[in-house]
């Protein structure tokens, strides 16, 4: 028996990729995820000064969100073994922080909004450390949690888009709680799979588990808005 035959019995992931490589890859990750953060806030700021998100009506918001999110998710991924590859990416979350920016709006004004806002971001804080670190302790291959995280991200893609007819709030509470979990599983599911040399463009590794981030920061603030808002 060879060593690949014991590797995939015991669950462990032997894709070629040296530990020293999967290393880098999951540093330059981090590192780029940091940075990200910068053109988010800025583009959060940008959206809030000038009332540009406010403007849009809740369906048309919703198109220029898929639009231009999946537009440039498609851009990040054509780049991402470029030297344009890391503006692309920044310029990417610039209009996520833009278009975070109504619902960042909306919580302001409660009068609780800044602790709310400060409370989702600890909980999204909590939610990465937490995965970052379950993701180096198991060891096993968790790829077939893809699958099922895909589908879960479009049924609730779906039912958030059926929300905006239907307005209903115990289905929004419904789906924050939902949402917080399953992208807080992707975050497992992608460091894991840089970690097992599954992934090993950076740039592609920083995307997802951005998205993810983003997921669960927008999720915790709609969850505390609606529950623990205060108008005083």
């Amino acid at each position: 028996m060879n060593q690949s035959y014991y590797t995939m019995k015991s669950g462990y992931v032997d894709s070629g990729v040296s530990v020293q490589q999967r290393n880098r890859v999951l540093r330059n990750t981090y590192w780029l995820l940091a940075l990200s953060m910068v053109p988010t806030v800025l583009g959060a700021w940008v959206g809030i000064s000038t009332g540009i998100t406010r403007a849009l009506s809740p369906m048309m918001s919703v198109l220029v969100f898929l639009v231009g999110a999946y537009g440039l998710m498609f851009a990040v991924e054509k780049t991402k073994h470029s030297s344009a590859g890391v503006p692309v990416l920044l310029g990417f979350t610039f209009f996520m922080g833009l278009m975070l920016s109504r619902l960042l709006g909306a919580v302001l004004g409660l009068g609780n909004g800044a602790e709310l806002i400060m409370m989702a971001f600890a909980g999204t804080a909590a939610s990465f450390l937490g995965m970052a670190a379950l993701s180096s302790v198991i060891k096993r291959d968790l790829s077939s949690m893809g699958k099922w995280l895909f589908i879960g991200a479009i049924m609730l893609l779906v039912a958030g888009i059926a929300n905006l007819f239907l307005q209903s709030s115990a289905l929004m509470i419904t789906l924050s709680v939902l949402a917080v979990g399953i992208f807080s599983a992707f975050i497992l599911y992608d460091l894991k799979r840089v970690q097992d040399g599954l992934e090993t463009n950076y740039i592609s590794a920083t995307l997802g588990v951005y998205l993810s981030l983003y997921n669960v920061f927008q999720s915790l603030l709609s969850l505390f808005g609606i529950v623990g808002g205060s108008d005083d």
